[in-house]
């Protein structure tokens, strides 16, 4: 947040959205304001919300438990955008967009949250994003790109762009000592199968300060973690498209009854024409 930017710590909590944003990066990013005034508590933020003030109440119930989860440590939120019948992208990779501009908003507000922006080589390499936050205030997240057999020929902008730390990841046989990829570090870790180890990019971004990993995609990815069981949030939002064929969702290992599925702790949301549901993989 810009420090000229007034903070609400200290003041009554106040239920216009953009100020309650504020409030809601400070809480989250350490920042109380100056003086020597006590922030707002989150139950404090909660209870000055009037019932019918839908975008406050949102802002409340969706990010507040991040700000009070986040802060004991290790954190890592995974979010997919889907159709009704589980596609995430076309058989060519074409996924913008399956869901709509309240959940692209929601994912830049993720980004301000977090510490890490973490994504696949597939999405890099399809969607070329920037991972930056630029439709909500905050600042902008390390960009992690996972690229465990060097599939990306390095034109991408977020190895160029300037605008955020960034990290490329790859097998330790790939990587040579210093090497960066524009203004990318290139960092090694040891091979896990057919990629890297979740929990080791994990405890990898963590020794660096960056506990709260918000992992954006793609499906291969997310999947890699919640199979690891190294993901304590997933959200899936769905939308009102159906593309009939393309690419799912998730790729997990095949079960043989409706027993052996994970069925989480949720909540549900609503994004414009979407559906938002947040899953807690640790309650």
């Amino acid at each position: 947040m810009d420090s000229t930017e007034p903070s609400l710590a200290g003041s009554p909590p106040d239920s216009d959205p953009a100020r309650l944003w504020r409030t809601i990066l400070d809480l989250r990013h350490g920042r109380p304001g100056s003086g020597s005034a006590k922030p707002p508590t989150a139950g404090d933020i909660r209870a000055g919300i009037g019932s019918g003030d839908g975008e406050s109440l949102l802002l409340c119930d969706l990010y507040l438990p991040l700000c009070a989860a986040a802060p004991r440590g290790r954190y890592a939120v995974a979010h997919l955008g889907q159709s009704l019948d589980g596609r995430i992208a076309t058989l060519c990779g074409a996924s913008q967009w399956v869901t709509g501009p309240e959940d692209i908003l929601h994912n830049h507000r993720m980004r301000a949250l977090s510490d890490a922006v973490l994504v696949g080589a597939g999405t890099v390499r399809h969607d070329d994003p920037k991972l930056t936050v630029r439709l909500c205030e905050g600042r902008n997240p390390v960009r992690v790109v996972v690229d465990t057999n060097r599939r990306l020929d390095g034109s991408q902008g977020v190895f160029h762009d300037g605008a955020a730390p960034t990290l490329l990841l790859c097998a330790h046989d790939l990587a040579r000592p210093g090497e960066r990829v524009g203004t990318a570090e290139v960092v090694g870790l040891p091979r896990c199968g057919a990629g890297l180890d979740p929990a080791g990019i994990l405890a990898l971004l963590a020794d660096r300060g960056l506990g709260f990993v918000f992992i954006e995609g793609g499906g291969v990815t997310v999947s890699r973690f919640l199979q690891a069981g190294c993901l304590d949030r997933l959200q899936v939002t769905v939308a009102p498209l159906i593309l009939g064929s393309g690419r799912p969702s998730f790729t997990l290992p095949e079960i043989e009854t409706i027993d052996g599925g994970l069925r989480p702790r949720s909540r549900h949301f609503v994004l414009g024409a979407d559906i938002l549901f947040d899953c807690d993989l640790r309650g």
